[in-house]
Formats: C-alpha cells, sequence, structure tokens
C-alpha cells in the first residue's frame, strides 16, 4: 500500500556508523579495499541495542538510520518505533521490503527524494551475493575494461551462488508463498515440464458439457478426500490462468540474475484463492494444496489438450496431469470389523502425505549422585510414518457401518502405499488446536537426505503393485522449514539441492550451506524425488 507517513519518516539514504560504498555496478578490475571493509561491516552487522547479539532479521529505520532486529527475533525495532513514534518506517536490510509501523502495512512507494531506493541500492552494494550476481551479469564488460579481475583468486573463493539460483523478494509476508515456490522449481523434471508449456496468455478453455462436468466433478470428489480442495469460482478459470503465471516466474528464475518480484503471480493468487488476499502470514503447507490443485485442473481443461496431458491414472480412473503424474500416488485404506471379522477396502488419491509427530515421552536416567534426568529420545521420519500406516482402532465417534452386520461396529483401520509417487512430499503436522490456541509443535524429527526406503509402507504380497512402480528408494531434494513459535506469525525458508550443492531460500537471499545444516533444521514440508523417476 501507498504510505501516508514517507515525508516525516524517511530521511535517511544510508545506515548510521557504515561507509557509502565506493563501488558501483561499473567494477574497477581489482576488488576495491572499500568494497572489502563494507561487505565485511555487512556481515558483522547486528542488533544496535547493548546486549543484543541478533544478526538475522535486521531492520534499518528509515529516519534515524539505526538498525535492531525484527518482531520474529527480539523485536527491537518494534520497541524503537514504540519509544519513537516518528520512526515508523524500516527497510529489511535481506529483502530490502519496506514496513510501516503506523499503516501496519509493507509500504510499495517512495519519498519524494527517493531516499528508500537509495537505502536499497546501499544494502545491496553491501551484500557480497547480491553484488557478486551483478558481478556474474557484468562480466563480458569487466573483461572489456581490464583484464585481472576474471581471473581472481579472490573472486573464485568468494563466487557462492549458482546463475540458476536467485531468490524471491517477499512482497509483505509473502515468504510462505517464496519457499515453496523455491522448493517446486528445484524438483527438475516437474519445473522443466511446466517451462517449457507453449504461451498460454490467449489460450482457450474448455467450456464443460453436461458430460464433461459430470466427470469432472467425480475427480474433483476423489480429491477432496485428500484435501485438495476445489471451491475456486469456475468463472475465475475463463479470466484468469495461474498456470501461465506460474510458468512466466519458473522461467524468469532461471534467466535471471538477481532475486525476481513475484507481484503478478501473486496477484493471480489473490484473485483465484480469496483466502491468501492481504499480506497477512499464511500456513505454506496450505498454500502448496491450493497451488497444486489449481495448477492441476488448469491444465486438464486447456487446449489442445494432446501433448500435455497425459493417460488416466489406472487405480483411481482419475485423469493425470503432470502435477498428478509427478505428486501423485495412492492409498489403500483397509477397515476390519472386531465382531464379523469383515474387510472394506478403498483406493485413494493423494498428493502428499500429512503426518502427524509422535508425542514421545522422555524415559528418566539415573546419575552418579542418584538423581534422575530425562533422557531425549529422537524422532525420526520413519517413527512418522510408522505412526500413519499403523493399526489403530477406529473411536467410538468414528465407528464404521459393517456391511455385513449391517450397523456401526468397532473395527481398526490400516493404511497402505498402493502407488508410490514419483515425488513424495511429507508435511509433518506441527501446528494442532489446544483450547482454541493454534499451537507448534517444536519436536525435532530425524529425517535422511539419501536412501528413503519406503518398501516398508508399500502395500505388499500384491504382484501387480510391484510390476511398474520402480524403485522405493528416495532423495531428498527440497525442505521447507518455518521458524517462530505460531502458524500466523513467523517466517518461511526453504533448501534446496542444485548441482549436489545445498541452498537456503530466505525469501530474496539464497546462500550456499552444509549438508549438516539441512538435516539439524526442524522440517516442516520435506520432498524425496524417486531413484529412475518415470512419467
Amino acid at each position: 500500500m501507498e504510505c501516508a507517513h514517507l515525508a516525516i519518516a524517511v530521511k535517511v539514504s544510508q545506515p548510521t556508523g557504515l561507509k557509502s560504498s565506493r563501488r558501483s555496478r561499473n567494477l574497477p578490475s581489482t576488488v576495491s579495499e572499500g568494497f572489502k571493509e563494507n561487505s565485511n561491516s555487512f556481515r558483522k552487522l547486528k542488533c544496535q541495542v547493548k546486549g543484543c547479539e541478533e544478526s538475522s532479521s535486521l531492520w534499518c529505520c528509515c529516519l534515524c538510520g539505526e538498525i535492531y532486529c525484527g518482531r520474529y527475533a527480539k523485536a527491537h525495532m518494534k520497541s524503537h518505533y514504540e519509544e519513537n513514534e516518528d520512526h515508523s518506517v524500516c527497510l529489511d536490510i535481506s529483502t530490502y521490503a519496506v514496513y510501516c509501523y503506523k499503516c501496519d502495512e509493507y509500504v510499495v512507494n517512495d519519498s519524494d527524494a527517493g531516499s528508500i531506493q537509495s537505502l536499497r541500492n546501499f544494502f545491496q552494494q553491501l551484500d557480497p551475493n547480491y553484488h557478486l550476481l551483478d558481478i556474474e551479469n557484468d562480466k563480458n564488460h569487466s573483461r572489456k575494461r581490464s583484464g585481472n579481475f576474471g581471473r581472481s583468486q579472490n573472486y573464485k573463493k568468494r563466487k557462492p551462488i549458482h546463475p540458476k539460483t536467485v531468490g524471491l523478494r517477499n512482497l509483505g509476508n509473502t515468504c510462505f508463498m517464496n519457499a515453496v515456490l523455491q522448493s517446486l522449481n528445484n524438483i527438475p523434471e516437474f519445473s522443466k515440464y511446466i517451462q517449457k508449456l507453449p504461451s498460454l496468455d490467449k489460450m482457450q478453455v474448455k467450456k464443460p458439457t453436461p458430460k464433461t462436468h459430470t466427470a469432472s466433478t467425480s475427480e474433483e470428489s476423489k480429491f477432496k478426500s485428500v484435501g485438495l480442495n476445489t471451491r475456486s469460482n469456475p468463472e475465475d478459470v475463463d479470466s484468469v490462468l495461474l498456470v501461465e503465471e506460474f510458468r512466466k516466474t519458473l522461467v524468469e528464475l532461471r534467466r535471471s540474475k538477481t532475486a525476481l518480484s513475484p507481484a503478478s503471480l501473486f496477484a493471480v493468487i489473490w484473485k483465484v484463492v480469496p483466502n491468501f488476499r492481504g499480506y497477512q502470514q499464511q500456513d505454506a503447507h496450505e498454500f502448496m494444496r491450493y497451488l497444486l490443485d489449481r495448477l492441476h485442473q488448469e491444465l486438464l481443461t486447456l487446449l489442445p489438450a494432446g501433448s500435455f496431458t497425459l493417460p488416466r491414472n489406472s487405480l483411481t480412473g482419475v485423469k493425470n496431469s503432470v502435477v498428478t503424474a509427478i505428486f501423485g500416488g495412492v492409498l489403500q485404506s483397509e477397515v476390519h470389523c472386531l465382531e464379523c471379522g469383515m474387510n472394506s477396502v478403498k483406493h485413494d488419491p493423494f498428493l502428499d502425505l500429512s503426518l502427524d509427530i509422535p508425542v514421545v515421552k522422555p524415559k528418566p536416567t539415573s546419575t552418579h549422585d542418584g538423581d534422575t534426568i530425562p533422557q531425549v529420545i529422537p524422532c525420526t521420519i520413519a517413527d512418522c510414518l510408522r505412526s500413519f500406516t499403523d493399526t489403530e482402532e477406529l473411536a467410538d465417534s468414528e465407528r464404521y457401518t459393517c456391511g455385513s452386520c449391517k450397523k456401526r461396529q468397532r473395527s481398526t483401520k490400516k493404511f497402505w502405499i498402493k502407488k508410490l509417487p514419483n515425488v513424495l512430499c511429507l508435511h509433518l503436522k506441527r501446528f494442532r488446536w489446544s483450547s482454541f490456541i493454534r499451537t507448534k509443535i517444536e519436536t525435532y524429527v530425524e529425517f535422511p537426505t539419501t536412501d528413503l526406503d519406503m518398501s516398508a509402507y508399500q502395500l505388499n504380497n500384491v504382484r501387480r503393485t510391484r510390476d511398474n512402480t520402480g524403485s522405493t528408494e528416495y532423495d531428498l531434494a527440497a525442505v521447507v522449514v518455518h521458524h517462530g513459535s505460531g502458524a500466523g506469525s513467523g517466517h518461511y525458508t526453504s533448501y534446496a539441492i542444485h548441482d549436489n550443492v545445498w541452498y537456503h531460500f530466505n525469501d530474496s537471499t539464497v546462500s550456499v550451506c552444509p549438508e549438516e545444516t539441512v538435516t539439524k533444521s526442524k522440517a516442516y514440508i520435506l520432498f524425496y524425488v524417486r531413484r529412475e523417476l518415470k512419467l
């Protein structure tokens, strides 16, 4: 939104305590001392409150230039505003987003003097990752000016970012979207397929005939059972194509050398999914489900169908798109009547599995002094999968109506995976309702980066389910992580592997990270790619 407070709240074009960079985008042939000095200063930046060591989630006050930590750290920037009401506008030094506390909104306009853009430019020049991407952009021009910089040993050591791994700008609490987009973009088979689609701007959409509509309704009802929402107004399909903006965004991510703004895609999401209107924090998993559902439905209705649709799923009868061909699997649920022994079997499609995090009570252990201390028992992704597939007795309120007994009886239920997907998406249920409050489960869940074997959870002893399924082993491709305490607050980032290198995607900032950092994260969504993936 446009902020009316900029005339009073925006004065500075650089923060206090840092010199203006001597380098512009026209880089000299050697790394200047000024650039080294300021880049080192950028890395050492921390909240200016005495005793606060926060170095992430830093914001710069646009009136006085002082730097404080944000609300998802120790909220010293908010305290600074509360003590000085004119100091209401601040800039995130990592994402360059601007926020006004008086408006309680992100800001899109600038002051008459252009001070906000000057402040952005200042931090962009200091940020070594951002700057090195500019170096990559301008390397041909640099060679023309002088010969040494392109061969500089110093430059080679400091070049951390692969050209294809660029960030997405935060438009105002849109980290939930950015984390999911970066994860999906780093699943090569899916990303490449979407990018190769023809331009769909003027593509006509099929008008469903009564027969087609009936079939579509049947398909939609099957997906509702696994949480795929179909509440979008059909008229939206005729006026807005989410898949086209999604395609453009993935293409731009591949081409761009610097952080990209997903504003056009977000605007379309606002139109087709009213739940995501506004700039409040949203749930990344919920967004992913809406996104994949919408892409699936649009791809099924686009003309021409020929090259861009796939055969129906033989187990469920549902039409396949690239979404279901890559993420789609089939669950078999077995309900067993404890009175007569009758089994009821049902097949349901899924695009992801939502797994409970088992509550593990710590075991007391003795010390030499006779005291007892709790022993921390690690939870693994295998524990979550076992909990999902273990046989459980249904509660009285969920009693099954037995087809043989003709009445509701005590029964047990068990899930098997009948068909494994090409990309296995595992959602860890970290949020739960307790006394009308949605709380977060902070339990660390250990997960492998390679060799996740799903054979133990697949329906066994049925040859036809194993003939064409391929490998049951999966390797990790991406992870979405939620930082913070509540679903409606906090911050989302993601990790993804590209050319055997792990990257951390934090909105517009992309950095190389060790695998150990990934495995120590408290994962929210895990994307595993099957070995020998075939569409």
